[in-house]
């Protein structure tokens, strides 16, 4: 007579996914674009511009896409170049975060002065 633990062995479960763990949390997605509105609170438009080949005609077409971005400081004005990087949904537009500002729009600053 044998018992039941010694008929059939029990296997260990394995976990599935990567050998070592890792130390971050995941990479995340960053776009760079032209901020088209700063006149909400808290909150900037940025349009992103990318390239991309025609499946059919093989031209190189620009394909441009509105990101809503959240700006805690308001660092963003309109006509500035950011760095935008994702994140947790923030509201029903928002997914992204404004990292930093790259570049400054000088032209809008000498419009506001001038008029």
């Amino acid at each position: 007579m044998t018992t039941e633990s010694q008929a059939t062995p029990q296997a260990t479960p394995v976990k599935a996914g990567p050998t070592a763990p890792s130390t971050a949390r995941g990479e995340k997605m960053e776009l760079v674009g032209k901020v088209t509105s700063a006149k909400m609170e808290k909150t900037i438009v940025v349009e992103v511009q990318r390239l991309m080949q025609h499946p059919k005609y093989r031209r190189v077409i620009r394909i441009s896409k509105k990101f809503y971005a959240h700006d805690e400081d308001r660092k963003a004005k309109l006509g500035d170049t950011v760095r935008l990087v994702s994140c947790r949904p923030l509201s029903r537009l928002k997914r992204w975060r404004l990292k930093e500002v790259l570049t400054h729009n000088t032209s809008a600053k000498q419009e506001r002065k001038g008029a």
